[in-house]
């Protein structure tokens, strides 16, 4: 069995961090057998050398090895890519096609960004984890592979399972053996070694000095959050090498690359929502809903007590606060209509008409009487229903 130095030195691996360390371990124990792998950790931690090395020391690394970004592969086409397709099997099968789990027949396959599989295609990789079988898209043959299978992702695999967006059944076979790679910034010991290699890479890549850091500048790189991990830190160290005449990188040059950091205090986040927060305009369908059946009850409860007492006076005393609670408290609102005309009211007269007259007018037009308006323009049927809402939310609360 190689040591762990001797595969940091073969696959080009910089760092001394205990967790890293132990990451290699288990992937050098596990790559004899043939069981699955799960490789987690954060976007940029270099996850794609896990496989590679099980890979090379698996009893396979003289037949193929495919990795495949499940990610990038559209929804639609990723099971004929995975398992091939017959002619004629949909739009554009102009011949048949093997899939990478037939190509790769004998070897493995290294399934980067597997928690962005669709759940159909989680099913079918599931059949073949389990027995080894696939079908083709438009073939009702069962075909057979002998693959070893390495994943990876940086999704929180038990949130997904949770929003069922990943089979639980599928994960823990997939990860029979879970490798954990650490974040860069978990790994400070290790940030300036692999800024100096990527300096002396770009140096020569690029034929030019290398840069160096100053001892201020340094601990602002320890400092620094990484959120983009190696590939973040890779992507600084070849703007230096490119972009500054100065060979030398100070503090203020190397904050000028670096993007602005947030705050890493502790913050309260409050997952539980109140009463009157609400996160859908479903939710505020129904809360008006229900708003609506208490007050039909309530206007029920009324009406059966104006039937059995028939006393209005005694009904309005007894139930004044549901009657507020109803109509709200507007006092303009129980002004009397009769007190409301004073004498200088114009009172719309409507003229008389004898018989014949009536008998012509109903002939020519029922509604000589009414007032024409000029129609407006309606609005949309979601504006009226968010309108709705509002006036309905102003009249409960």
């Amino acid at each position: 069995m190689e040591s762990v130095q001797s595969i940091k030195q073969r696959f080009a691996i910089i760092g001394n961090s205990p967790s890293l360390n132990r990451a290699i371990e288990k992937a050098i124990q596990v790559a004899p057998t043939d069981i699955s792998v799960l490789v987690t950790g954060e976007s940029g931690v270099g996850k794609e050398s896990i496989p590679k090395i099980i890979h090379q020391l698996s009893h396979r690394k003289h037949n193929k090895y495919i990795a495949v970004n499940c990610g990038a592969i559209p929804e639609g086409t990723i099971d004929s890519e995975l398992f091939g397709h017959e002619k004629g099997a949909f739009t554009g099968a102009t011949q048949t096609r093997a899939g990478y789990f037939e190509v790769a027949d004998g070897g493995t396959i290294f399934l980067d960004e597997v928690g962005e599989l669709p759940l159909t295609t989680q099913v079918r990789l599931l059949r073949v984890l389990e027995n080894g079988e696939f079908l083709k898209v438009g073939s009702s043959k069962v075909q057979k592979t002998d693959v070893r299978i390495v994943a990876a992702t940086n999704v929180n695999m038990f949130e997904a399972i949770e929003k069922e967006k990943f089979r639980e059944d599928l994960y823990y076979r997939l990860s029979t053996v879970d490798i954990n790679l650490p974040p860069l910034r978990e790994r400070q010991e290790d940030i300036h070694l692999l800024f100096r290699k990527f300096a002396s890479d770009f140096a020569l890549k690029y034929k030019m000095p290398t840069i160096k850091l100053t001892d201020n500048a340094v601990q602002v790189l320890l400092k620094h959050r990484w959120g983009g991990n190696i590939r973040q830190l890779r992507n600084i160290a070849e703007q230096l090498s490119v972009l500054e005449q100065n060979r030398t990188i100070t503090v203020e040059v190397l904050k000028s690359y670096l993007p602005a950091a947030g705050t890493n205090l502790p913050a309260v986040i409050k997952t539980s929502k109140s009463d009157s927060d609400f996160s859908s305009e479903r939710e505020i369908l129904y809360k008006v809903l229900f708003d609506m059946k208490a007050d039909l009850n309530d206007l029920k409860k009324l009406t059966m007590e104006l039937m059995k007492n028939g006393n209005v006076k005694d009904v309005e005393k007894n139930n004044e606060s549901l009657i507020e609670k109803i109509y709200g408290s507007d006092d303009n609102e129980d002004t009397d209509y009769e007190e409301s005309i004073t004498p200088n009211t114009k009172v719309l007269s409507i003229p008389e008409h004898t018989a014949d007259q009536e008998d012509i007018i109903s002939v020519q037009d029922k509604y000589h009487f009414a007032e024409e308006i000029e129609e407006e323009e309606t609005l949309s049927l979601h504006d009226k229903e968010l309108e709705l809402i509002k006036k309905s939310l102003e009249r409960h609360h």
